[in-house]
């Protein structure tokens, strides 16, 4: 494959050698996950996918890999059509990354939260580096998680500790994301794309059909659970958006974001 790059609004995406490298590009807002920026990074999977990239780099551009929604700017009407789709959209983002016809690894630096670290978790692998803040910060503002998180966290730390993380809401760094299984490399400060190349070009030599029959192996018995709880998940994020609470929890969270 020859190197190509593209770019939409808010996501950059180069290819060469059976490589992809997804950077998400809203750096003013920390790559905060708006609808549009979502929606681009859909697109952007997808096009890499069609093109036949073997394995695909998610990172951010800027000082983040992703701070979350984006409770700022987001003016979706809760239980509206266009909240529906970007639920859809984020959740069909899990589903693209962890397709058995693409591995996928997370490259993750600054705040990796809400659905920053979801989107780094729906990943095959996940190199972050250090000083990385991790959090789950939905309940805090009144929302629920997304991406088929409910299911996947519990499953890979154990549900005890994926509570704790999601109910207290509180953040945690590169070294206790490495303890709990969820991070495979920490890095020093800006080489998290080297590392992460690294991983790319040692699973590219190696043969593809296997390696997609490995990853198909550990999603095949997880999907239909994953679906089930991405089901769930959508219902309660429509109940949560409409909540009194989730309002007053937003408007805390942009008066203190001044």
């Amino acid at each position: 494959m020859t190197g190509t790059t593209s770019q939409s609004e808010f996501v950059i995406l180069t290819q060469e050698d059976g490589i992809a490298v997804l950077r998400l590009n809203r750096p003013d807002r920390l790559n905060a996950a708006s609808p549009e920026l979502v929606a681009d990074f859909k697109a952007a999977l997808d096009r890499a996918i069609n093109d036949k990239a073997f394995v695909v780099i998610v990172t951010g551009e800027g000082r983040a890999f992703c701070a979350g929604h984006d409770l700022k700017s987001s003016t979706l009407l809760p239980e509206s059509a266009e909240a529906l789709e970007h639920l859809h959209n984020v959740q069909d983002i899990t589903r693209l990354l962890r397709s058995s016809s693409i591995i996928s690894i997370a490259a993750v630096h600054g705040y990796a939260l809400g659905a920053g670290i979801e989107f780094a978790l729906s990943c095959d692998l996940v190199v972050a580096e250090e000083g990385t803040t991790f959090g789950f910060p939905e309940v805090s503002v009144g929302l629920s998680v997304t991406g088929g998180i409910s299911y996947l966290l519990p499953q890979a730390i154990g549900l005890p500790r994926a509570k704790e993380l999601i109910l207290l809401g509180e953040n945690f760094g590169a070294d206790k994301a490495y303890d709990l299984g969820l991070v495979n490399r920490v890095t020093a400060s800006g080489e998290r794309l080297v590392v992460a190349q690294e991983l790319a070009r040692k699973i590219v030599s190696q043969p593809h059909h296997a390696l997609a029959l490995a990853k198909e192996s550990f999603e095949v018995a997880v999907r239909s659970q994953v679906e089930s709880a991405m089901a769930v998940e959508i219902s309660n994020a429509l109940l949560t958006g409409d909540s009194a609470d989730a309002d007053v929890a937003k408007a805390e969270f942009a008066a203190k974001s001044q």
